[in-house]
């Protein structure tokens, strides 16, 4: 799959059959959609070609909304839409100046006379250009004065499909995530970096990891989950507690503390991936150091089973 640095940077000799959005998740939704765009090209010898935005737009276009949580990274999206099968993928940087872009104008100048455009599979609600001003209307006006079709998706298809990217970040932050990962069609992960911590869970018998994760990445709601850390290429079972650490006192930040099952080696300044298989428990504020101890491996011993 090859990757563009925005508009300017395409490159390609093929007429290309185009989808355009933010894509976060890249979901069971997502993906029926560009596996249509990618059969499609591949009957008219077209290149796949995804355009996507980076940041998303809602970041530029309502800066004093705070809060907008991504499921994935753009590298997470970039991986993900890997395994799909697309020629290329334009990602085309969202600044206040290109919101101000016409529907026209990012009809014929970009997708028409810089990515060549000759097919676009679309949704049938998708709105885009300045102001949102361009519909599925104004798209198949176009269509035959600029040389392209529009293959439209129907509301039935997207109904049936019963997922979006809201819906997935709603479960995340209810703590539901087999019903996130349902509708992802993967187990939902996070990826950062194992940052220095307090070691209070060693100190309690079961070493932990602080993961440092992107900012504006979706967390799941407070408590303990099993799940699956890859690092190194290796996969290993584990347990992880999202929170604030009641029973040490209630603290400002919450944190991603990692805890690798039969794992002590250090892990400080190390890349992991935690993947999310299901919800243990609520965070809960022990009485004792004891309490939290008798949990914990009570907690290891049910994620050591899924």
């Amino acid at each position: 799959m090859n990757i563009y640095k925005g508009f300017d940077d395409y490159s390609c000799d093929r007429a290309a059959c185009v989808t355009t959005g933010t894509f976060d998740g890249v979901h069971v939704g997502h993906k029926m959609l560009l596996q249509k765009l990618a059969k499609h090209a591949s009957q008219s010898n077209l290149e796949s070609v995804l355009v996507t935005f980076d940041p998303h737009p809602r970041k530029v276009l309502f800066p004093e909304q705070e809060g907008l949580s991504l499921i994935n990274t753009l590298d997470e999206k970039l991986e993900l839409l890997e395994s799909v099968g697309l020629d290329s993928v334009i990602v085309q940087p969202f600044t206040t100046e290109f919101s101000r872009t016409t529907a026209l104008h990012y009809v014929r100048d970009l997708l028409v006379s810089k990515v060549g455009m000759k097919k676009l599979v679309i949704g049938y609600d998708h709105q885009f250009g300045k102001n949102r001003e361009g519909s599925i209307e104004n798209l198949k006006e176009m269509a035959p004065v600029y040389d392209f079709e529009v293959d439209e998706i129907p509301v039935q298809v997207v109904d049936d499909a019963n997922v979006s990217s809201t819906k997935i970040r709603y479960a995340l932050t209810d703590g539901n995530v087999k019903e996130a990962n349902a509708y992802l069609g993967y187990a939902f992960f996070v990826s950062g970096k194992v940052v220095s911590g307090e070691g209070r869970g060693k100190g309690l018998g079961f070493p932990t990891a602080n993961l440092q994760v992107a900012e504006d990445k979706v967390i799941p709601k407070n408590g303990v989950y099993a799940v699956d850390i890859v690092m190194a290429g290796n996969q290993m079972k584990g347990v992880v507690n999202i929170g604030n650490k009641p029973t040490f006192g209630d603290q400002l930040t919450s944190t991603i503390e990692v805890h690798i099952l039969d794992f002590d080696d250090d892990l400080y300044s190390k890349q992991m991936r935690v993947v999310f298989k299901d919800r243990i428990r609520d965070e809960i504020c022990f009485d004792s150091s004891d309490l939290l101890r008798a949990q914990i491996a009570k907690d290891a011993r049910l994620a050591s089973d899924m």
